[in-house]
């Protein structure tokens, strides 16, 4: 203690004796930001360990005794479910939505609304209970989760700031949060930003690109410093490519396309179902039979329908196992539908992605292509798949070439996105994560007995702007995180 109060003081003198009030004020809008980066970076590297060693929970139960997770399966579902019920009915699914959600919702009147989406108490309770679906089995992965955990961290600290700091703008940290989470997760910083500005937010990335490019690197740089410069797959090979394998390209996003957003259509429909259960029993029965049907797909069909898919992912691209028989696509396709409607914790990234590998193999075996052509289509379908659930294709695009660092095929991943957006838009033309976010923001506001919008998705409510100064942080057009003279001209923040 007496260390930290030494630190304290010198850095207190440093700062004294520093005469420019502008760069006084843009380093106390920046220091907020830093220090959530490194929170999260921190977080997502112990949240990952955790999920990683409770997926390997589940592969030792498959391997010693499969028939145990006819017991297992259901009390962890179950069990996950309640726990979401009981403390923190917001941290149920993805936690994506939630985090478009609380920024539609950033602003002083729906304060209390937003900390039902964002929260301590909602990061604890999304932690544990994707952590008890990941050991049962369940079809999740963390990056949503990550994604939420982040946007809860920026948030409170934002939140913990004593009233004569220099104000930040609520929205734009959350967009920020959400941004850094998405590049530790995956160690995709590029990925994160483009994720930012394509799914997350309607301002214009010049109002917080400072706070938005420094927080992606700190939380990117905290998760290497631990797990080190890993890529989330590694090095496919796909060398020697066919001329004409761009044709399988368009076909592999089209069809991955279409299934990821009939996915999306199907967990929809399931939703507004179970919006008309009554009792208790009915959701405990749901959760129930969704288990079981997950662990009879695994023991009498194939284990690989459990998890997150990751496994299946790297084996189709790094050994001599290319082809998928026809029924693995739709065992991938089946798990996230009876795992994310159970109402628990737990993202829908990871299986979409291998529901799109899956695809992509597949239809690799039926056309007897080459190992580096195959290599494409399997990451093809990656793209075109997570591209129908989420209609981000530059999103998935950049993810998939991030996590493989194979620049020579960006123009194919990029052809994938664009063709499966264009094929998913003619299934619906809002995406999966839009319309649980209306779906949230109407639930929240009718609890104060506003209009009743739920079950609607013709878009979000009118919500009044974050009533806050021109100039502040988070809107780094004026300030932020080593904000520089260029982005102090010009522009008004949100």
């Amino acid at each position: 203690m007496v260390f930290i109060e030494r630190v304290r003081k010198e850095a207190k003198r440093a700062f004294d004796r520093i005469r420019n009030e502008k760069l006084k004020n843009n380093i106390l809008q920046a220091i907020p930001f830093w220090v959530a980066s490194l929170v999260t970076g921190l977080a997502a590297v112990l949240y990952s360990r955790l999920f990683s060693l409770a997926e390997k929970g589940t592969a030792y139960i498959v391997h010693a005794h499969l028939w145990l997770l006819f017991i297992v399966t259901p009390l962890c579902f179950i069990t996950a479910w309640w726990l979401v019920q009981r403390w923190a009915p917001y941290a149920r699914g993805s936690g994506i939505p939630q985090v478009m959600a609380a920024i539609e919702l950033a602003n002083p009147k729906y304060n209390e609304k937003v900390n039902k989406l964002l929260s301590l108490r909602v990061l604890f309770v999304k932690v544990i209970s994707s952590l008890i679906m990941a050991l049962g089995g369940g079809v999740i992965g963390r990056e949503g989760p990550t994604i939420q955990i982040a946007g809860s961290i920026f948030r409170k600290i934002n939140e913990w700031l004593p009233s004569w700091w220099p104000k930040i703008s609520k929205r734009n940290m959350i967009m920020t949060g959400a941004a850094a989470g998405l590049a530790a997760a995956f160690n995709t910083p590029l990925g994160g930003i483009v994720f930012a500005v394509e799914e997350l937010t309607r301002t214009h990335i010049s109002y917080f690109k400072t706070a938005l490019f420094t927080a992606v690197i700190i939380a990117g740089l905290t998760a290497q410093a631990f797990l080190g410069p890993y890529l989330y797959l590694g090095y496919p090979d796909v060398s020697n490519l066919s001329g004409y394998i761009f044709l399988g390209v368009v076909l592999v996003a089209a069809l991955a396309g279409l299934a990821g957003s009939l996915l999306s259509k199907c967990m929809l429909g399931i939703f507004r179902w179970k919006a008309r259960f009554t009792f208790t029993r009915q959701h405990i029965l749901y959760v129930t039979g969704c288990a079981l049907l997950i662990v009879s797909l695994a023991f009498f069909i194939d284990t690989r329908v459990l998890g997150s898919g990751k496994e299946l992912m790297t084996t189709t691209l790094f050994t001599h196992d290319k082809y998928l028989s026809w029924y693995v696509p739709i065992l991938r396709i089946v798990g996230p539908v009876f795992s994310f409607t159970t109402g628990a914790a737990g993202g829908v990234f990871a299986p979409a992605l291998s529901a799109g590998a899956s695809l992509g193999a597949m239809l690799s075996g039926w056309m007897h292509l080459s190992a580096t052509n195959s290599n494409l289509l399997v990451l093809s379908g990656m793209v075109g798949f997570l591209t129908g659930v989420t209609r981000t294709p530059f999103t998935s695009a950049i993810l998939v070439l991030e996590m493989t660092d194979r620049h020579n095929v960006i123009f194919h991943l990029m052809l994938a996105g664009m063709t499966a957006s264009l094929v998913a838009l003619m299934v619906d033309k809002h995406s999966f994560y839009d319309h649980l976010k209306y779906q949230y923001v109407h639930e929240l506001i009718k609890e104060d007995g506003g209009d009743d919008h739920q079950g609607r998705f013709e878009g979000p409510p009118d919500l009044p702007e974050d009533d806050e100064p021109e100039g502040e942080a988070g809107d780094p057009s004026q300030s932020g995180p080593g904000a520089i003279p260029s982005d102090s001209e010009g522009g008004k923040g949100e």
